[in-house]
């Protein structure tokens, strides 16, 4: 194993659970607005497979506009939720950059990339939803929950170089969603269809969910991790 962790400032704080055998397979999960990767860690620690090391990094903190510019963990800055809300497109782009440089970590560390699923909820979820669009780096697999896509109406020509038009996609959505209404997630859908292969877009709702996640979802989050990352 080469690499230090330190030349990647996200990893070197980041919560990881390491395989309890050989790691042949990452998962990077990515929190929301405010919340730090700890609560992930212990979500991941209820499905988690033995030969797969787990990296739930946290956000740094930063003023956030929609909340009143107070200082909290955030991806990037938040002005509104709405589709049609302006968006801090620099911010998106410098997070993008940070966690692209954990996958080049990973796969230096002897994990190809096409072995690691990146995944994450509501603002870490859009994040992991950008980052695999605009990556040149093959993933195994994206799971988006109670998310959006940010900067949509810059794809898809912003896809144009990735790696990922044919990587499966996993989107959840709590159907009774107060911050991100269902509706969001549903359009999201729609619109990752016309950026890569429709049939391996798979989004699921559960009733009476509001932003948060549910056993079943994390049922759904396992099952789809074991199918695009198998042992070997």
């Amino acid at each position: 194993m080469c690499g230090n962790n330190m030349s990647v400032p996200l990893l070197s704080e980041a919560v990881t659970l390491p395989g309890t055998e050989k790691e042949t397979a990452v998962v990077i999960f990515l929190h929301g607005l405010g919340d730090s990767g700890h609560g992930w860690a212990d979500a991941m620690t209820g499905i988690r497979l033995p030969y797969i090391k787990y990296i739930c990094p946290h956000a740094p903190r930063i003023p956030v506009t929609l909340n009143m510019k107070m200082t909290m963990p955030s991806w990037f800055d938040l002005i509104g939720l709405s589709p049609e809300s302006p968006e801090d497109e620099a911010g998106i782009k410098r997070a993008t950059e940070n966690i692209k440089a954990i996958i080049d970590h990973e796969v230096k560390n002897g994990i190809p990339s096409n072995r690691i699923i990146l995944g994450g909820f509501s603002q870490g979820g859009a994040l992991s939803l950008y980052t695999a669009l605009t990556s040149q780096q093959q993933l195994a697999g994206v799971v988006g929950l109670s998310c959006w896509l940010p900067l949509h109406k810059s794809f898809p020509q912003a896809a144009s170089g990735s790696g990922n038009k044919d990587t499966p996609i996993l989107q959840c959505h709590g159907e009774m969603d107060p911050m991100i209404p269902v509706q969001y997630g549903a359009m999201t859908a729609e619109k990752l269809k016309t950026i890569v292969s429709p049939q391996n877009v798979t989004f699921r709702t559960y009733p009476g969910l509001m932003h948060s996640s549910c056993p079943q979802e994390m049922s759904a989050v396992k099952e789809f991790i074991e199918k695009q990352l198998p042992r070997v």
